[in-house]
């Protein structure tokens, strides 16, 4: 493969993802424009009619989402007409397959410049818009029985029971992901990438929304188990007919300790050597490796250690090379599981906290994790950073990326 390089990486703040959110306002569609207007803004020497893709990951692709939100982004932001755009949908996975596309691209030589990210307005097209059919069976009763599927919340309590992980392990994950992003905030570190997005009042909105550093551990381990009553009736006896050796689903996880549903969006400006010579662009991180897998669909969210280990297989790493870790909080118990299996020390997970206290964009938030590993492997002076998320269905996928010097 031919080398191919973060150039720039941006994101708008995380709104919450209520018809109250300070994001509620915009369409998707201008969300996403207005990350790509920044990479224009930000990077004098780009000049757009050059970016041959813009790859945009979206889950809930109905309603305001719908169209192909990748094109009309491109519209939105008034680049010029002869810049196409698709959009991807991996589930949770989608901003991170994306970019693994845009890279495929660069790296094949098939293209020079490309733009890929993606987004997701919660507060406007509700997850599950897309399903309709919340039993599961999404219109397919052979698959729902055959697999044994379950929402992903009956899934996260399987991970915690199946490995160990109690209610305060997964509150004191929680109240330490919201200690490390007030930090990051305070600290000015998400500065670099976020980009001002007009609030309901013309105001600049600069900061995440979702945030609560008043959720300490008495706080959270208050609240009740939120897949509780869901598992009862039912879901439990459907995930325990693949774990039979399992005799109750410990249901540790709340909104608390999950992540926070919000609007966002994200994009990373990738591009070849040629590229970085024409336009004068300055390299910021290499792509190193992708991969991408798939799981058992019941306990469904443990994807990211294989497709962890198959991207460091792929770039001749182990775990222990590299120095931060980006893995999307979906669920606490989720990182915890990949710690575990990983061997990673806890002080390189997530160091500026995760979606547990900044929130979930869907289709946005791999795109997300990925310039925050950018950022803070420079901010640092590491070198070696990996992304990744668990995916619906059974799915994982990781992203390994060299920070550059200069």
């Amino acid at each position: 493969m031919e080398p191919v390089y973060v150039f720039d990486a941006v994101r708008t703040p995380r709104g919450k993802g209520k018809k109250r959110g300070v994001l509620a306002h915009i369409h998707p569609q201008n969300l996403a424009g207005d990350t790509l207007r920044a990479l224009t803004k930000r990077n004098s020497s780009l000049n757009a009619e050059k970016v041959e893709d813009v790859i945009m990951g979206c889950v809930s692709q109905v309603n305001e989402q719908g169209a192909c939100v990748a094109r009309y982004a491109v519209m939105a932001a008034e680049w010029p007409e002869n810049v196409p755009g698709y959009t991807v949908n991996r589930f949770c996975g989608s901003g991170l397959q994306a970019i693994n596309n845009g890279v495929a691209a660069v790296g094949s030589g098939m293209s020079d410049l490309v733009v890929a990210g993606g987004v997701e307005s919660m507060s406007r097209v509700k997850m599950g818009d897309d399903v309709g059919d919340l039993d599961m069976s999404i219109g397919n009763p052979f698959i729902a029985e055959h697999y044994n599927l379950v929402p992903q919340g009956i899934s996260a309590d399987l991970i915690a029971t199946k490995y160990g992980f109690s209610r305060e392990d997964v509150d004191r994950f929680a109240v330490e992901s919201q200690q490390k992003a007030d930090h990051a905030i305070k600290n000015g570190y998400f500065k670099n990438s976020i980009i001002p997005v007009k609030g309901p009042k013309g105001e600049d909105v600069l900061l995440d929304e979702h945030p609560r550093i008043e959720s300490d551990y008495e706080f959270l381990s208050g609240l009740g188990g939120v897949f509780k009553t869901y598992g009862e009736s039912g879901a439990d006896a459907i995930a325990l007919k693949t774990y039979p050796d399992i005799s109750k689903i410990n249901h540790v996880h709340t909104l608390g300790n999950s992540s926070g549903v919000v609007d966002g969006a994200a994009v990373v400006l990738l591009g070849s050597e040629k590229a970085k010579k024409e336009y004068g662009l300055r390299p910021r991180a290499r792509i190193v490796s992708m991969a991408a897998i798939g799981s058992e669909p019941t306990i469904m969210l443990t994807g990211p250690v294989a497709a962890s280990k198959l991207a460091l297989q792929k770039a001749g790493l182990t775990a222990k090379d590299i120095d931060l870790y980006e893995i999307n909080e979906a669920f606490a118990a989720v990182v915890l599981f990949v710690q575990k299996e990983l061997g990673i020390p806890k002080e390189k997970i997530n160091v500026n906290g995760g979606a547990i206290a900044l929130g979930h964009p869907l289709g946005g938030t791999g795109a997300i994790l990925l310039g925050t590993l950018t950022d803070e492997l420079e901010r640092r002076n590491l070198r070696y950073g990996l992304a990744t998320l668990c995916i619906g269905g059974g799915m994982g996928i990781a992203t390994v990326i060299e920070r550059i010097n200069g």
